[in-house]
């Protein structure tokens, strides 16, 4: 799943939640107290190997005037509904009541292929794909701003309105349970919201869970659009997109958690949305402990063992596309080119035969062009033509000749030993046009 939305419970539970994020999920929720609740989001952040630490985003942040980086101290403040810097009550605070929520989980998964390009590529490129990956989740949380964002007012917060924003935190994750390469972020959304008056109101959650799926299709095409950027390239997959330099085979090999939940479900039959939650929960075990460095390295072996070595397939993939360029004489000299239409003059050379896998791009030149359009429009003749042919009844032994005329279109056929002839109007038929 490319996105997915999960309530976090009341204040106590978003807590321990925080604690797990800061410290990219290396323990379970479930073993979490109140004390060690806000540590799941931060203590990622006190190791020098770590990802980037926790940063506020959306309009909600902006107004409150929250730096950059989160900080326990103001996790903790939002999850009561205060304002971080002042400590002002700006909603009720919901507390220990099981009803309330404090806020809502949205994850961003990369597609398999960017995480493992991600982890076989050196620290630099490592770098400008851990942005692409944050610049496509916050465009993904701005659009759920615009869109899904509405906070409630009045007794029981039965009346609902569109909000000025969102107050959300995101922590970038670089690890699957079973410790192989998943980037995805967590955008942490707050139970509360900044209404355009000014007030502060709590969210309609039901508006962010009907407009998941579609925050993740927003994510995916920045997602994509900024690979592309990087010189990648892309091709259409179930999920969106995928980068074809990386082989199915290491794809799935870099992919032992979902073959993990896959087995469960085959063993046990599960087909259904409960079901099937039922299969991750029950393959889900604590990460364990392994610093950057070491996990890098493991997979750089791991790949190098399966024959795929990322540099020296984009050495590779540099080689071909030079190549495949046209010497530079035959650039300057267009006439020389094989399949290289020139204006005013009929070129008989052959094109070369396109790459496997390669789209074939081709010039018609304006004869052939003229041609494809008169025959098109004789086909369209035709087809009038039978249709006329079939409302007569009788299909037996018919020899018939077709006559297009301006204005209209003339069918002359022979039943029986005796030509009849039918009409039909259509005004794009061309002047004289004649097919037997």
């Amino acid at each position: 799943m490319v996105a997915s939305l999960s309530a976090r419970g009341n204040a106590e539970a978003a807590l321990s939640y925080y604690s797990h994020l800061s410290s990219d999920g290396q323990h379970s929720v479930a073993d979490r107290t109140q004390a060690d609740q806000a540590k799941y989001y931060l203590k990622g952040q006190e190791r020098e190997e770590a990802p980037a630490p926790g940063r506020w985003v959306g309009q909600g942040a902006e107004r409150l005037s929250l730096p950059h980086e989160v900080q326990e101290r103001h996790f903790k403040a939002a999850l009561q509904g205060m304002d971080p810097m002042t400590r002002e009550q700006l909603v009720k605070a919901g507390g220990h009541s099981k009803s309330h929520s404090a806020g809502w989980d949205m994850t961003f998964s990369a597609p398999k292929s960017v995480s493992v390009v991600w982890a076989l590529s050196g620290p630099e490129q490592r770098e400008k794909i851990e942005q692409a990956q944050q610049q496509a989740s916050k465009a993904a949380c701005a659009w759920l701003e615009e869109n899904a964002a509405f906070a409630r007012r009045g007794k029981g917060g039965k009346v609902r309105e569109a909000t000025a924003g969102l107050l959300i935190a995101q922590f970038d994750h670089e690890t699957s349970r079973d410790l192989d390469p998943q980037l995805h972020t967590h955008s942490f959304i707050f139970n509360m919201a900044p209404r355009k008056d000014g007030t502060w109101g709590a969210i309609v959650s039901r508006e962010l869970y009907l407009h998941q799926m579609a925050a993740g299709r927003v994510y995916r095409q920045h997602l994509e659009e900024e690979m592309q950027k990087l010189g990648y390239q892309t091709e259409k997959a179930k999920h969106g997109f995928r980068l074809p330099i990386v082989p199915r085979h290491i794809e799935r090999a870099f992919s032992k958690r979902r073959q993990a939940i896959e087995k469960v479900q085959k063993e046990k039959g599960y087909h259904t949305m409960a079901q099937l939650e039922q299969a991750t929960l029950r393959t889900r075990k604590a990460k364990e402990q392994m610093g950057r460095a070491s996990l890098f390295a493991a997979w750089q072996q791991e790949a190098k063992e399966m024959g795929f070595v990322l540099e020296e397939i984009k050495a590779r993939e540099g080689e071909r596309q030079v190549t495949s360029k046209p010497p530079a004489s035959a650039e300057k000299n267009p006439s020389t080119c094989p399949g290289r239409q020139v204006t005013g003059k009929r070129n008989n050379k052959q094109s070369p035969a396109p790459v496997r896998g390669q789209k074939s791009l081709s010039v018609s030149s304006p004869d052939r062009q003229e041609k494809d359009e008169e025959a098109a429009k004789i086909g369209k003749q035709l087809g009038l033509a039978l249709l006329t042919l079939k409302q007569s009844g009788n299909m037996q032994g018919l020899r018939t000749r077709l006559i297009s005329k301006t204005g209209g279109l003339s069918l002359e056929y022979e039943e029986n030993g005796k030509v009849q002839s039918k009409r039909r109007n259509d005004q794009d038929n061309e002047p004289e046009n004649e097919s037997e």
